[in-house]
């Protein structure tokens, strides 16, 4: 069996996300935007897909690398990409991640199946969408959250935003005070029967890190995730051993589980953090098995089509939660886009996830929308 095309199809649809001159997003009203989904394709006719892709990266990097290949031999191509240059670790992991669809749809079984399996719901946490509103707000989205079954909340309070001036502004400074307001009466608000979480991204100082990781102790949230920049290993380090609250991280630390092999055996962190992006399924399946051996959790960042694999092919001892949002008030996430028939993570009554049965990621895409949007 080989690779005979890579494709990328391009297709207009809608988004209300809009980037600002600081690299991050705000939510707006819906416009016009560019979806992308990748195909991969054998001389036996067996075909995977992902949703997303670069275009001329897939075109002129990839797929001359990957033509006449074996898509079966996953672990040779994702040492391959790992190594090439030209191939950044966000687009290895999502070639890898195309493979697996491949092999899934070819086998019949769900990737977390092809893994081994293990679980097949997941219990979520509703995760807020940063910069979200008042404190408030806030509160009433949580109660709102805890009436609709999740026993879980993230709060992504003021990120890249001045919550004061009310407008985007850097990563630093944070607005440590702000944040804890929002912690606080999110607490008070939902009770002592609902877990907690906070993600800062990477917006405070070390003392800042540290002031808040004990307020939040006092309020018994579970974890405090990528508080600081994360360059600085030496400073998680530190932090781990100031604070009883565990610290969640790195999130977006280039390196894939190499990266976090070297956190873990410097006690930088208490939970790992990984994704599809650092190393694709095979490189967040590898640091899972990792962490498991050596006893903390590594907790996936997103849920999706992709991430939800290693959540159904490892234990509740080694990856907790599944990362349901972003969420917010005025989002429809019940609602799959236009393209897809399906939403990634349909909840049960008890909070749970419940993973694709169908074969390979668990994409269906209608493709009479996405052919009547093409772009040439």
């Amino acid at each position: 069996m080989k690779i005979v095309d890579i494709e990328t199809i391009r297709f207009r649809t809608t988004s209300r996300n809009y980037p600002t001159r600081w690299g991050y997003y705000t939510w707006g009203e819906e416009h016009e935007a560019i979806g992308t989904i990748t195909k991969v394709v054998t001389d036996e006719g067996a075909v995977g897909y992902n949703l997303g892709g670069n275009p001329d990266v897939m075109e002129h990097v990839v797929k001359p690398l990957l033509l006449g290949e074996n898509p079966l031999n996953r672990e040779k191509l994702w040492h391959w990409m790992e190594q090439h240059p030209g191939i950044n670790e966000h687009t290895a992991g999502f070639v890898d991640c195309l493979l697996w669809d491949l092999y899934g749809r070819m086998v019949g079984l769900p990737v977390h199946k092809c893994l081994g399996g293990c679980r097949d719901r997941i219990k979520a946490y509703a995760s807020t969408w940063p910069n979200m509103g008042k404190v408030d707000d806030y509160v009433e989205f949580a109660l709102a959250c805890k009436d609709a079954g999740y026993t879980a909340f993230k709060v992504h309070a003021y990120i890249h935003f001045d919550p004061y001036n009310w407008e985007p502004g850097p990563q630093l400074p944070g607005y440590p005070e702000a944040d804890v307001e929002i912690c606080r009466a999110v607490r008070e608000a939902v009770g002592d029967d609902m877990v907690l979480m906070l993600d800062p991204f990477g917006v405070y100082t070390y003392q800042q890190a540290v002031w808040v990781g004990h307020q939040l102790e006092d309020l018994n949230y579970y974890w405090l995730e990528h508080p600081m920049i994360e360059t600085r290993v030496e400073a998680y380090r530190r932090l781990c051993q100031e604070l009883a609250i565990n610290i969640c991280s790195p999130e977006h630390a280039p390196g894939g589980i190499f990266t976090r092999a070297e956190w873990v055996l410097q006690g930088a962190s208490d939970m790992c953090r990984v994704d599809v992006g650092y190393g694709g399924i095979t490189g967040s399946y590898k640091l899972a098995m990792l962490c498991q051996a050596y006893g903390i959790q590594c907790e996936m960042h997103g849920g999706h089509w992709t991430n939800s694999h290693i959540l159904g092919a490892t234990p509740e001892s080694t990856c907790e939660y599944f990362e349901r949002g972003l969420l917010r008030p005025d989002l429809d996430y019940e609602t799959p886009p236009p393209y897809l028939k399906a939403i990634p993570d349909p909840l049960d009554d008890d909070g749970n996830v419940i993973l694709p049965t169908t074969p390979g990621l668990g994409m269906e895409f209608i493709w009479d929308y996405i052919e009547e949007n093409r772009i040439a």
